[in-house]
């Protein structure tokens, strides 16, 4: 089992971790997930069906910051482990995959608050600084730290044993659940906050007051709301086209003198737009 152990720790630092360094790839998903899992085993076939099953299971989950719900990475790496071990298939990894998922997640949710949240001051203080070199390295070494220590979760799960995973999560204190949860609930105020720094701007903002009041008071939707984005964003991009345009016709016209010489006069078509 030590073998099964170390190598589905790294599938798992290589992918769920590895998605989060290279820009969210989905390398993290059970489609993926689950054939490399099946390939470092022996049992592609397997892995494949497994990854596929709990694809579907975990489709339509996206954490992001408070809407949290499980991390189906190290679900679909453990389960599909034991799954191969045992020779259960598809019907071993989906009852393994809700807790272990579960458990991974809160694992995550802790390491970013008590583990990463530590460097953002160093960070700054090195930014002010202009040290890019140390900035670049402390981004590598928080990271390397970070999914070290995760990558331990899917290396005791399978040197433990799938009963011991289940016992080990209904064994943990309802009190600390719900610290973690609450937890992970107060990073959408912080990551709204930190990109509103960076995006406030007075000639959009009133987009933001727009996307809460339909939000909190129409009930829209994720889909529609992002679809009334693209349309106000491809709007407002034919707008400004057509201002670039008639722009570049007016610099490149013949400037056409008045009966007094001191006159230029537009075409009926630009008279038109501008009004």
């Amino acid at each position: 089992m030590l073998y099964e152990a170390i190598v589905v720790s790294l599938i798992v630092i290589a992918t769920v971790g590895g998605a989060e360094l290279l820009g969210l790839t989905m390398l993290n998903r059970p489609i993926i997930i689950g054939p490399l899992v099946g390939l470092a085993l022996g049992d592609v076939q397997s892995g494949v069906i497994i990854g596929a099953s709990l694809e579907a299971v975990f489709m339509g989950v996206v954490n992001i910051g408070g809407a949290s719900a499980a991390e189906p990475g190290l679900a679909t790496a453990v389960g599909t482990a034991f799954a191969i071990n045992l020779g259960g298939g598809s019907a071993i990894a989906l009852p393994l995959a809700i807790p272990i998922g579960i458990l991974g997640l809160q694992v995550k949710t802790l390491l970013y608050v008590g583990v990463i949240g530590f460097f953002a001051p160093v960070f700054d203080r090195l930014a002010a600084e202009g040290k890019e070199r140390a900035i670049i390295g402390l981004h590598y070494g928080a990271w390397c730290l970070q999914w070290g220590i995760y990558g331990l979760l899917p290396f005791i799960g399978i040197l433990a044993g799938s009963s011991a995973i289940n016992a080990f999560v209904k064994a943990i204190p309802p009190v600390i659940m719900n610290g973690l949860n609450i937890c992970g609930g107060l990073l959408p105020a912080v990551g709204m906050a930190m990109l509103l720094k960076l995006l406030w701007d007075k000639k959009i903002y009133l987009f933001f007051f727009l996307g809460f009041v339909l939000v909190a008071y129409l009930k829209l939707p994720l889909v529609a709301l992002a679809v009334l984005g693209a349309i106000i964003a491809v709007t407002i991009a034919q707008r400004d086209y057509q201002i670039s345009q008639l722009t570049k016709k007016m610099e490149n016209a013949p400037a056409l003198a008045t009966p007094s010489g001191s006159v230029n006069e537009m075409d009926s078509e630009e008279e038109d737009f501008f009004q």
